[in-house]
């Protein structure tokens, strides 16, 4: 069952019907196998992992059975690689919002939640901060000592808050994306709107077919050139934004579609509509710049 009639523009539809992975009792190191990289896909947020970067030590104890997933994904967690992703290169509350979202499947449901953890990153570190999460009731509930964490966001359960929903997909952009290669950088997703106690709608991930999925970049810097020529006006002139969704650039083949923001002038504006629409573009808002 999909995990909404929107899946495929979501970019769920990689979850729909994704078995749970778990490791049982004296199982080989063959069925091990998935269980490894599901657990390294789920905690490092999808993103690339070189074989020199691998935790042998750790996959062999789990596959001898000397420590459980739990542990493993605990290790993984607390390693210098999650580090070097999440930690050092990130502000503390994207920290946060992602230690979240790998480690316990969903988004934070409130801004209580993530004081709470700074507080506790703060206080006593960052190993007790992840402890904090794989020790917890909700992930003894929801995974135990055997399951590798999943996105539980994505679907309506008992003690899951319904914000958590579209807050989720404020930090995952599709099945294709990693938590380090996404247009906003090292920024936290969830503070305004927590703060704000407001939840932003669902926004499909860029390469998207349908739909708006335009997201500022890294430094909020909007497109200043239209087409490959620099946009000028004169002071009788006026300058508006255009933002674009789906945007095919010419040639062959047409796979990769991208979100553009454009500035142009008040007589540019007709002219670059059109050529956005031959070009597959969805224009998602024009506003003046």
């Amino acid at each position: 069952m999909a995990i909404t009639v929107a899946a495929s523009r979501l970019g769920t539809i990689a979850y729909d019907g994704e078995a749970v992975f778990e490791l049982r009792p004296q199982s080989t190191k063959k069925e091990a196998e998935p269980i490894i990289r599901a657990a390294y896909r789920q905690v490092l947020g999808n993103d690339y992992i070189m074989t020199s970067e691998r935790l042998v030590g750790a996959e062999s104890l789990l596959c001898n059975g000397s420590i459980s997933v739990r542990d493993f994904i605990r290790t993984i967690a607390k390693s210098e690689l999650y580090k070097k992703k999440f930690l050092y290169s990130n502000f503390q509350t994207r920290t946060i919002e992602l230690n979240f979202k790998h480690l316990l499947g969903r988004a934070p449901y409130d801004e209580s939640e993530v004081t709470e953890h700074l507080d506790l990153y703060q206080n006593k570190g960052f190993e007790a901060e992840i402890d904090s999460y794989i020790d917890s009731a909700e992930y003894e509930e929801n995974f135990g000592d055997s399951i590798v964490p999943y996105y539980r966001g994505f679907s309506t359960q008992t003690g899951q808050k319904m914000a958590g929903f579209p807050r989720m997909f404020r930090l995952y952009r599709g099945y294709a994306n990693s938590d380090r290669s996404q247009a906003e950088g090292a920024a936290p997703r969830l503070a305004s709107e927590l703060g704000q106690n407001k939840v932003s709608p669902a926004i499909a991930p860029s390469g998207g077919s349908n739909g708006w999925s335009y997201r500022a970049s890294k430094r909020n810097v909007p497109q200043s050139r239209n087409f490959a020529r620099t946009t000028t006006t004169d002071s009788a002139g006026r300058l508006y934004r255009v933002e674009v969704a789906g945007l095919c650039k010419p040639g062959y083949p047409k796979i990769r579609r991208s979100s553009r923001a454009y500035v142009v002038s008040y007589e540019q504006l007709s002219p670059t509509l059109q050529r956005i629409n031959s070009l597959g573009g969805k224009v998602a808002s024009i506003t003046p710049a």
